[in-house]
């Protein structure tokens, strides 16, 4: 996986520009992430991750979640009873974590570079976490690797909401989206009403995609049928460094504006994303 360096800096610090703009509203823009389903499922999630992980509540796991945003991730893991470092290249969210879990005497953030954890040592942590974060990452391989280096052993390396490589192209995918996706009714008001025109011509202004044509307001990388996250590169990666795979669930992400009824008749036939926990040796 080739990265060229120049262009790596100017994503990430796009990342890091774009997060401290919508910090204080990233929570209403991602219906795929918080509704009372895919947050039942995460819940569940944290919960099979701590007890693998040894977490009692004499003895807390000792957590960092990596690309916290606006803690996701973090506020389960919180719950859950654990110690959490939230760590993010944007300073305008981890000022949201600091003011929503501060009080709760077991929470802590540090800013990092988007490259490295090198502000932590080798072993610091029982559990290190990412969700919805490696597609963001230049080189979510050299990510993983430190991930990797400060998991102490024994302790777990957890991944989550990435798309798996089974499920580009997949032509029931697809089907399900068709059935499940719930559309707005359309009303004969849309014609007169100034905003649906300017939604349609507003991209056109977008001058990013006039010279990148895949460029993303939330500086998205890896999330394309042709450059996605390759999961084999991922636990070779981590296997190389002694981190072997433990737990896999891949799931069918829920999103607030799908039908549930249609959900539930898909959610054991196909599936899109995927939670991976490795334990290191």
């Amino acid at each position: 996986m080739a990265i060229d360096e120049r262009s790596a800096d100017r994503d990430i610090a796009r990342n890091a520009a774009a997060y401290d703009r919508v910090a204080s509203s990233y929570d209403g823009r991602h219906p795929e992430i918080f509704n009372a389903v895919e947050q039942q499922r995460l819940a569940d999630a944290v919960r099979e991750v701590l007890t693998a992980a040894g977490h009692t509540k004499a003895h807390p796991a000792r957590v960092l979640d990596i690309g916290a945003g606006t803690g996701n991730l973090t506020a389960r893991f919180l719950e859950a009873g654990a110690q959490v470092v939230s760590a993010d290249v944007s300073a305008g969210c981890l000022r949201e974590v600091a003011d929503r879990f501060g009080s709760t005497g077991r929470h802590g953030t540090q800013r990092i570079d988007g490259r490295s954890l090198q502000v932590f040592a080798d072993a610091s942590f029982d559990v290190v976490a990412c969700y919805s974060v490696l597609h963001h990452v230049p080189d979510y391989l050299a990510l993983v690797a430190e991930m990797a280096r400060v998991v102490r052993g024994r302790g777990l390396v957890y991944l989550d909401h990435e798309r798996h490589d089974a499920s580009w192209g997949n032509p029931l995918h697809a089907q399900f989206a068709l059935e499940a996706w719930v559309f707005p009714p359309k009303r004969w008001t849309r014609f007169i009403t100034p905003r649906n025109y300017w939604n349609r011509i507003r991209p056109l202004f977008v001058w990013q995609r006039w010279f990148n044509p895949r460029w993303m307001p939330e500086g998205d990388l890896h999330i394309w049928p042709d450059d996605h996250i390759e999961w084999g590169q991922v636990e070779a990666t981590l296997a190389l460094r002694g981190v072997t795979r433990e737990i896999v669930h891949d799931y069918l992400l829920y999103d607030a504006n799908y039908d549930r009824a249609a959900w539930e008749r898909w959610k054991e036939r196909v599936t899109d994303y995927r939670m991976w926990v490795g334990r290191r040796a």
